[in-house]
């Protein structure tokens, strides 16, 4: 039996086809057989008991500016599908932890990936400090004072947002940088939460490795070599995809966070690694599918929809 199955998304018109990760899921989805239907998070509402959707079915092809056709707009609880797929971009803000829990309400009826509760409170740069030994050494504060004492221990530092993503507003930050006083006030009004600090790890230079977890399991990886003039490796950001292989230490790793991510019904994971060292967890809305299958690597939308169904029950 098909599942019948909803994906929470930001617009499907702005979405670049070539490189998104949830329209893979959606792809192998149609494949299966499965019924599709849409709609946006700021459509969601709670009365009384009942969380619904303005929804819409959803068609789907791999055609870049043609790529999905959407029925008419029908009012649906949203507990009557089978499986959600949770895939609205960040930021991680107020409005995203809402969303988590009006999912939370339809559980466990309906499967939502990742589980809303464990979204919510495995910040994707927060909960990577559960795992300090695979780690570079990491400072999570807005005090000066801290910061400075980081800064003289460990010279050369990464400084971004708790709640940033995409590769937004990281910064290098040298010792002795005659920018840092400008850079702290201007993060001291840009953002209230705090913000992380990081050892700098030189060897960036060579890639930042996108790793994917699928049920706990490594499913696949690609490595996100930055521009010569840039620090990030975000391919939104200009960096390029390369073909690569776990090291023995990566191997590790995934091996140390596999049973944390099924314990939380975290099902798809990105991990960031560099040179070696985890930095970030990511599972709000991991991306990287279509680069590691463009690079001749598994299929990992199928790997997810094989664990998706056996949930389910086989329906």
């Amino acid at each position: 039996m098909k599942l019948n199955v909803a994906v929470q998304m930001d617009p499907i018109a702005r979405i670049n086809v070539r490189g998104d990760s949830t329209f893979a899921l959606l792809l192998e989805a149609q494949k299966r057989g499965h019924g599709l239907s849409y709609y946006t998070p700021d459509k969601v509402s709670l009365r009384g008991d009942e969380v619904a959707a303005p929804v819409q079915t959803l068609t789907v092809r791999d055609d870049a500016g043609d790529h999905f056709t959407l029925g008419e707009a029908r009012r649906e609880p949203l507990a009557s599908f089978d499986v959600i797929l949770l895939r609205q971009d960040p930021p991680f803000d107020l409005a995203y932890i809402t969303s988590t829990h009006l999912l939370e309400r339809l559980q466990p009826k309906t499967l939502v990936v990742n589980d809303p509760s464990a979204v919510r409170n495995a910040p994707e740069k927060l909960f990577v400090m559960d795992f300090p030994r695979l780690m570079p050494p990491t400072l999570v504060s807005r005090d000066l004072d801290e910061i400075n004492a980081f800064r003289d221990e460990h010279g050369a530092v990464v400084m971004k947002p708790l709640h940033g993503h995409g590769g937004a507003a990281v910064f290098r930050v040298m010792p002795q940088d005659m920018n840092f006083g400008s850079l702290f006030d201007m993060f001291s009004v840009t953002f209230k939460e705090p913000w992380v600090i990081q050892r700098f790890i030189p060897g960036v230079k060579h890639g930042d490795k996108r790793i994917i977890l699928v049920d706990g399991e490594f499913a696949g990886a690609v490595n996100r070599v930055p521009a010569a003039d840039d620090l990030r490796s975000n391919m939104v950001r200009g960096g390029v995809a390369k073909a690569t292989e776990l090291t023995p230490r990566e191997q590790e790793i995934c091996a140390t966070l596999g049973p944390a991510l099924r314990a939380r019904g975290l099902l798809f994971v990105g991990i960031d690694v560099i040179d070696d060292q985890l930095t970030e967890i990511n599972v709000t809305s991991p991306t990287g599918i279509r680069a590691i299958a463009g690079l001749g690597g598994p299929d990992i939308a199928a790997k997810i929809w094989d664990v998706i169904e056996k949930r389910r029950g086989g329906k």
